[in-house]
């Protein structure tokens, strides 16, 4: 399917990895700029560089802490007025809540809550003007089912959701949508850390909890970046003008709801 991307402008929020990297490789394939953002300059190039070879895109790397205020300068210096936005951001380790300190509560509202919207409300009117944007943000199945020590996490990430809840439908007769990915148990570094954190709860190998997750699981595997960058690539496309203000869960059927 032709998705109509070909010449836009994307900022992939922390994509030198994990799934914001599934979601800028698959807009490059598109024909999309991407700039994509990793913690240091180093890693931003080495994966610009790999999806270059993989797509022959043009892909510009920027290595910044997207959580700053400088962070997100960088990003927008480096593609001002971009027709898609895609807010991504580590969360905060696993913690058992009665150990969050204010500083650590106030610290995961900002990476996973406060810098998105930032970021949304410096790229947004530009969208409106132009009439075309799209604006995906990568939150967490923990939104809708919750997960142990993800409580600071998913309580931030649902703050995101419910802020740009009404956003969305201000701006959706300008062509511009905003949606939410939901990733589940996918195959990241993030996955892994999870389950070292659980085997160590459990008191069994990290080996073992990872069969445990994976024969929870419905599809019986592990999602994987590559199929979750597809769908964040459609839903950046023309086609997908009419769907807006949505939550994308991607869990291989894990949370057992008939809606």
């Amino acid at each position: 399917m032709e998705l109509g991307l070909k010449g836009r402008k994307a900022i992939v929020c922390a994509s030198s990895r994990g799934l914001g990297r599934g979601c800028a490789e698959a807009l490059a394939a598109e024909g999309v700029s991407v700039v994509v953002n990793g913690r240091t300059q180093d890693s931003a190039e080495r994966t610009a560089e790999e999806i270059r070879r993989a797509t022959g895109g043009t892909v510009t790397a920027v290595g910044a802490d997207v959580s700053t205020r400088e962070g997100q300068a960088a990003l927008l210096a480096a593609c001002p007025d971009p027709d898609i936005l895609v807010n991504n951001n580590a969360g905060p380790p696993r913690k058992d809540f009665r150990q969050l300190d204010r500083q650590a509560m106030i610290e995961g509202v900002i990476q996973n809550m406060v810098t998105p919207i930032e970021l949304v409300q410096a790229v947004l009117d530009g969208m409106v003007e132009r009439r075309f944007g799209r604006i995906v943000n990568i939150t967490s199945s923990s939104v809708l089912m919750p997960i142990a020590g993800l409580d600071l996490s998913s309580g931030a990430r649902a703050g995101l959701t419910a802020f740009l809840a009404g956003i969305c439908r201000q701006v959706a007769a300008s062509n511009v949508t905003i949606n939410n990915m939901l990733p589940g148990k996918m195959d990241t570094d993030r996955l892994r850390s999870g389950m070292r954190w659980a085997a160590e709860q459990a008191g069994i190998s990290e080996e073992a909890e990872a069969e445990r997750q994976r024969k929870a699981v419905p599809a019986g595997r592990f999602g994987t970046p590559e199929e979750f960058g597809k769908l964040c690539a459609f839903l950046c496309s023309d086609h997908a003008g009419y769907i807006t203000g949505q939550n994308f869960l991607l869990d291989g059927g894990l949370k057992p709801t008939a809606f």
